[in-house]
């Protein structure tokens, strides 16, 4: 885990890989639980019995957006900010998912820190976030988000 002190530390870093973070499961009680949260309801997410008979590996798979939602679990195993008030989530420039994450796989995210901007009372940083899955050669997405961290 890097630990930055000050957001402004985080500048030195700024084109530099962050680190990995741990294995997470993406099991079928979570994207249980994210379809009642959105309402995607779509049976390749949640119809375990079609799945078997359909789906290619025989699985469910997750949403895109519970992948990209796993950012703010993951990210804070990576690095932190100890003398920080607040971070925001910004937005994000592109999203792409690239591989589908069946019901039961283990992924983790590989984090660079592309860009730090001075704003008034922080930084402005861009990062690329590429989600693994495990036993592909492909991730599984890659976004870049921007995130406000406020002193």
């Amino acid at each position: 885990m890097i630990e930055f002190d000050t957001p402004a530390d985080m500048a030195s870093w700024a084109g530099r890989r962050l680190g990995t973070s741990e294995w997470i499961t993406v099991d079928q009680k979570t994207i249980d639980l994210f379809a009642e949260a959105t309402g995607d309801h779509q049976w390749i997410h949640v119809d375990v019995e079609r799945a078997k008979r359909e789906m290619p590996g025989g699985k469910t798979i997750a949403h895109g957006y519970l992948t990209l939602s796993l950012l703010p679990r993951l990210t804070p195993t990576i690095y932190r900010v100890k003398k920080r008030s607040r971070s925001i989530n910004y937005g994000s420039n592109r999203v792409r998912f690239t591989t589908p994450v069946p019901a039961g796989s283990r992924i983790r995210l590989h984090l660079t820190l592309k860009a730090v901007e001075p704003i008034q009372g922080g930084v402005r940083c861009t990062f690329e976030n590429e989600m693994e899955l495990e036993g592909s050669d492909r991730p599984c997405m890659i976004a870049e988000t921007i995130s406000l961290i406020y002193d």
